[in-house]
């Protein structure tokens, strides 16, 4: 599979707590990654060193590579805010902008001034909001504060939002841990549906979803990568005895 993101020798520090350890991985380009292991090992620290999230942190220390596309993204002559638009992020909790539900679907578009015309702004508008599975649900109101929107759907919103601003990947922090169930399942749908336009990664701690959605799957035990294979090879045949023992239920 080709790999779209690359890691290479990747260590991070939170001050002098050494959180991820020697990482060489490769995530393919259009399939769902799923990283998955216990609280604590590092999950969402690797997901924030993908879109440069990671020294938002005060007192942070990197080293090694982050590629995408065959890039390093920590070079010091790429654009950060270039970084942050080609991979969108789905994080735990929706954080809807406190405008319009159109505005919240337009406003990365003209940040970027990626739409020149005000009708192909609707036009994009209505298109990522069916992508993200709500244009049936809210295209009477647009105009209405998208905080009046249920939590589910505020969640889906967001996905329209990052969407919008053409990604190549989607990054998903736990995207559906705040979710009720049907939401979780609507979510779920959309990211099937958008691996074959899009590079997904997720962080999940619930095993039942990552065998749902994993095309390819990356375990991590404190801070290291124990194993990583495709899904099918990981949940039947295990090599590491950690991954066993998290599969098993045992920790």
């Amino acid at each position: 599979m080709e790999p779209h993101i690359q890691v290479k020798d990747l260590n991070a520090f939170y001050g002098k707590q050494h959180v991820l350890k020697n990482i060489n991985i490769e995530i393919p380009r259009n399939k769902i990654t799923v990283i998955m292991g216990p609280s604590g090992c590092g999950k969402s620290t690797l997901l924030k060193t993908f879109n440069r999230f990671f020294e938002l942190t005060e007192y942070t220390r990197l080293t090694g590579n982050v590629l995408i596309d065959g890039q390093d993204i920590y070079n010091r002559d790429v654009d950060v805010t270039e970084v942050r638009k080609v991979v969108g992020l789905l994080a735990q909790r929706p954080a809807v902008l406190p405008m319009s539900i159109f505005d919240n679907v337009a406003y990365g578009m003209n940040i970027h001034n990626m739409k020149k015309d005000r009708n192909k702004t609707r036009e994009a508008v209505q298109h990522y909001l069916e992508i993200a599975g709500l244009w049936e649900e809210v295209h009477t109101r647009l105009h209405d504060p998208a905080t009046g929107l249920s939590i589910g759907q505020q969640q889906r919103l967001c996905l329209a939002r990052g969407l919008a601003v053409e990604p190549e990947i989607i990054l998903g922090d736990e995207p559906t841990s705040a979710l009720d169930p049907i939401s979780s399942q609507n979510i779920e749908k959309r990211l099937i549906e958008l691996k074959k336009d899009y590079t997904i990664v997720i962080v999940t701690h619930t095993l039942r979803q990552a065998k749902r959605l994993a095309d390819h799957v990356i375990y991590m035990y404190l801070g290291e990568v124990a194993e990583t294979n495709s899904a099918p090879e990981i949940f039947t045949n295990p090599k590491h005895e950690r991954t066993k023992q998290y599969l098993d239920g045992i920790f």
